[in-house]
């Protein structure tokens, strides 16, 4: 069995790539992972924010894969953004590291993360068939 993402019909179209609800299977592996910012290994993040964004992806694919998932398998994600205007480009690195795949999702617009220079911060749960 594989987890099932749905929306029901008495509630309003996603309003970009995600779905609603992702159910997940009994007997599944779950991996909740911390949220992921856009800092390289030895720390430092970029001043670009499709830069940074693409880091805190690929944090997060390392992750999954250290976990033998993949980006497939996250069911829920969670998005933090210190600044609206970032929402276009975001959506653009989303997209590309996403595919086809349409996990539950929620984006918030916060004031500031954990560093100043800090400026994306991406939450996952994944789930896969054990």
């Amino acid at each position: 069995m594989t987890n099932t993402a749905s929306t029901p019909e008495s509630v309003h179209a996603p309003a970009g790539q995600y779905s609603h609800a992702v159910a997940v299977s009994a007997g599944s592996k779950l991996l909740y992972l911390a949220g992921q910012i856009g800092l390289d290994r030895d720390g430092n993040a970029s001043a670009d924010f499709a830069e940074q964004a693409d880091r805190a992806y690929r944090n997060v694919a390392a992750i999954l894969e250290h976990h033998g998932l993949g980006m497939s398998d996250v069911v829920k994600m969670t998005h933090y953004l210190t600044d609206a205007a970032d929402v276009p480009a975001y959506g653009e690195v989303r997209a590309r590291w996403l595919g086809s795949a349409s996990p539950a999702s929620t984006l918030l617009i916060v004031s500031a993360l954990a560093r100043p220079d800090l400026r994306v911060e991406v939450e996952v749960v994944a789930a896969a068939n054990a």
